[in-house]
């Protein structure tokens, strides 16, 4: 079983609000994971979570993630350990990248053979990006890594990553303004 994480708990400083209230991204975001492979999503709320949370369907499972203003770091750790047995990887995916879409996801989750042992990001242009694909056998290392705004990028820096190219699918930056 692939699930789908959305990490949403940011305050949005940049943008003046939270991200996971801006337009329909959190809902899309989900539909995207939905749409590109995962068997379920997991939401990890923080900033305006009662907020966020009442533009989702009564039947989506959340995580909120108490210390989310610490960074990125927290909300990944918190998902992870959310995660049940049955999951055997899972596509990490940012609430404020609106013009990644389901055909993004599918190729990143598509991109490896291994399930549990998957280690996989989506890059655009050579820039490595979002969604990222992390098997099961790589959650430990990616908890104890996972600090601030960092998530895990240091973790990904030094273990064997496929790279997948989505340059041709979407632009993969995140959106800071509206």
């Amino acid at each position: 079983m692939i699930a789908g994480l959305l990490l949403a708990a940011g305050a949005g400083r940049r943008m003046g609000r939270p991200k996971a209230l801006v337009d329909d991204w959190l809902v899309r975001s989900i539909e995207v994971l939905r749409q590109g492979g995962c068997d379920d999503v997991l939401v990890v709320l923080g900033a305006s979570a009662d907020e966020a949370r009442a533009l989702l369907p009564a039947d989506q499972e959340v995580i909120l993630a108490e210390d989310w203003d610490e960074g990125m770091g927290v909300s990944l750790r918190a998902g992870l350990r959310a995660l049940g047995e049955q999951v055997d990887a899972v596509v990490v995916h940012l609430v404020d990248l609106p013009d990644v879409g389901p055909d993004v996801v599918a190729r990143v989750v598509t991109s490896t053979s291994s399930v549990t042992g998957a280690l996989a990001r989506a890059a655009y242009s050579g820039v490595p990006g979002h969604p990222v694909l992390i098997g099961r056998d790589h959650w430990a290392g990616v908890i104890e890594a996972a600090v601030g705004d960092e998530g895990a990028r240091a973790y990904l820096r030094s273990h064997d990553l496929r790279v997948v190219e989505c340059g041709d699918l979407a632009g993969g930056r995140d959106v800071d303004s509206r």
